[in-house]
């Protein structure tokens, strides 16, 4: 009977990527990996890229298994790959694909915040602020701040009834709307702004937002 492969390699255009085994014992994978490491097969300068599968491992094991292939002089791990989240992850990733609605004005100098997205059903007025990790939706005039993505999601929108900012920022981009945009329209009515693929903060109308951020919508229903 032909023994299971616990380390499997495969080339990439960057270098060399190590499957490890996730069903296996820790002991008996670790043993394997170090004598693949040793084959000659693998001379020469290589990166290596570790995928670790389902397979949870400690910070420690995950330096041990590093230490393992970097033992040989010319293997360099450049990068580690699980498909397993840690809880902290896991509960931050179903924050920011909450949402959360405010009812009412958010007048200058309030500021109103969300995890994930936020919606806003008023307007938010001249120095208001809004903030979230997500999207920002406001039905009503958005006359004030909105700073979406502000924990580094570039692919956030903003989108308004009316749309006439003093600033928007998404991510880590700025925008001041007294500055040409890359897209305008003629009225800021039902409208949306994103960063554009030439890295900065567009505006276009809001029936782009289905092609623009396809991933938006979620609904399951219909026919």
């Amino acid at each position: 009977m032909t023994r299971k492969q616990l380390v499997m390699i495969k080339g990439t255009k960057s270098g060399l990527v190590l499957r490890l085994d996730d069903q296996c014992a820790y002991s008996e994978l670790m043993s394997e990996l170090e004598q693949k490491v040793r084959d000659e097969a693998l001379e020469g300068t290589t990166e290596i890229q570790l995928h670790l599968g389902n397979r949870y491992c400690t910070d420690e094991q995950v330096k041990e298994l590093i230490n393992c292939v970097q033992k040989s002089p010319h293997l360099r791990v450049t990068k580690v790959q699980s498909d397993v989240i840690r809880v902290e992850e896991c509960n931050r990733l179903i924050k920011e694909n909450q949402s959360e609605t405010y009812v009412g004005i958010v007048r200058s100098g309030q500021v109103v915040k969300a995890d994930g997205d936020l919606v806003i059903i008023g307007d938010v007025n001249p120095n208001g602020k809004a903030i979230a990790n997500g999207n920002i939706f406001v039905l009503g005039r958005l006359k004030g701040i909105a700073h979406a993505g502000a924990g580094g999601n570039r692919d956030s929108v903003i989108a308004a009834s009316w749309l006439e900012a003093t600033h928007l920022m998404i991510a880590d981009k700025v925008e001041t709307m007294t500055d040409e945009l890359t897209v305008l329209s003629e009225r800021p009515e039902m409208e949306c702004a994103y960063i554009h693929r030439n890295g900065f903060i567009a505006i276009d109308r809001l029936q782009e937002l289905r092609i623009l951020r396809p991933n938006l919508s979620t609904f399951k229903g219909g026919s």
